[in-house]
């Protein structure tokens, strides 16, 4: 909004052409992010404890968990706000891909707002069935899938797939794209989610992994940086770098309260959005496999998980103590901030590595 208000008025100073700059209204996107989570935080944890006076903890987890008893959930509910308020006040909104990353926020996080909701105030313990959650994750993804096979945008580049490590290699998947949208935007929701079991530890790796995606949605979206790096070049990817800078100042802003000892959890309502949002933004971009990357700690969380169940399954044995695999560590004997600090350097390196996949070409 402050955008579309203030850049005419160029004409009138020079002082409001600095508006049009991305990186400048990606800057305040944070600051903004940030201060919304400071001011509307602690009177929105008051208030989940007023309406979650016996919130409890799962049971499948370590029994030192249940010490949180009484920790309110749902806390993402600020996160979408912090996100959601700067993204509408210094993006374009006149460009579809803001729209569309706000549509996987919004609508990922209604999915979690449910299920949470009725972990509250329904049975205890029992949310959303989980067809009906994998249901509506997959409606969202094949809505997606369905705008970035007709963008406008880009028509040039539908159903192309960058392979990082190599000079101007984008296959074309044509339908097999919306495969690959599917299992990018709802994997990563999930991943996120099942990341989510100590205090700080999904927002840590989702933290650096955003950061790596200012960089890439900045590269994409402008013609000479693409062309010097040699990926593909998404017209209007930029405008999603103002949008991850909201989801930088939210994270940052919510994991004041959500570090150990946490004062609030986020619930599914926030690791759904975060993680639909970040898959959306690298399908959008072009950097589906660079996710998988900056996102490595979400890929063995899942996998761990994954690969638990089909051993279980087919031998009656588990390959881990417990999964996902931070809980495997708990029961190794780590104390949970010694695993949330050590997966957060872990998600740092496997950044950092992403990031080179930009020049080793």
């Amino acid at each position: 909004m402050l955008y579309l208000f203030l850049t005419p008025l160029k004409d009138v100073h020079v002082f409001f052409n600095l508006f049009r700059y991305i990186t400048l209204r990606s800057a305040f996107a944070v600051l903004t992010g940030l201060l919304i989570s400071f001011i509307l935080g602690p009177p929105l944890i008051r208030f989940l404890k007023t309406v979650q006076p016996d919130q409890t903890v799962r049971e499948d987890v370590p029994e030192r968990h249940q010490m949180k008893t009484g920790t309110p959930t749902m806390g993402g509910l600020l996160i979408i706000l912090a996100l959601v308020f700067p993204t509408l006040l210094w993006a374009d909104l006149t460009h579809p891909y803001i729209w569309v990353a706000l549509f996987a926020t919004l609508g990922f996080g209604t999915i979690g707002f449910l299920d949470d909701f009725l972990k509250v105030r329904g049975n205890r313990g029992k949310g959303l069935p989980a067809s009906y959650k994998f249901i509506g994750q997959v409606v969202l993804g094949l809505a997606i899938a369905i705008f970035l096979l007709n963008d406008p945008v880009n028509p040039e580049i539908r159903g192309r797939l960058a392979v990082p490590f190599f000079k101007n290699v984008f296959p074309y998947l044509g339908i097999g794209y919306v495969f690959l949208i599917l299992v990018v935007v709802t994997g990563t929701s999930n991943a996120v989610n099942l990341t989510d079991g100590l205090d700080g530890l999904a927002l840590g790796p989702f933290l650096v992994a955003t950061m790596a995606f200012v960089f890439f949605t900045y590269v994409a979206g402008n013609a000479v940086f693409s062309r010097y790096l040699q990926v593909i070049h998404v017209k209007g990817a930029g405008e999603l770098t103002v949008f991850c800078g909201g989801m930088l100042g939210a994270s940052l802003g919510f994991l004041w309260f959500n570090a150990y000892p946490a004062q609030v959890f986020m619930g599914d309502v926030g690791a759904l959005a975060l993680g639909g949002a970040l898959g959306t933004i690298a399908v959008i971009a072009r950097q589906e496999v660079a996710l998988m990357i900056a996102g490595g700690i979400f890929v063995l969380e899942a996998v761990s998980v994954i690969l638990q169940v089909i051993s279980f399954k087919l031998t009656g044995k588990r390959i881990f103590r417990m999964a996902p695999l931070h809980h495997h560590f708990e029961l190794k004997g780590w104390e949970e901030p010694k695993v949330v600090v050590r997966f957060f350097i872990i998600a740092v390196i496997l950044a950092l590595f992403s990031l080179s996949t930009l020049k080793l070409r």
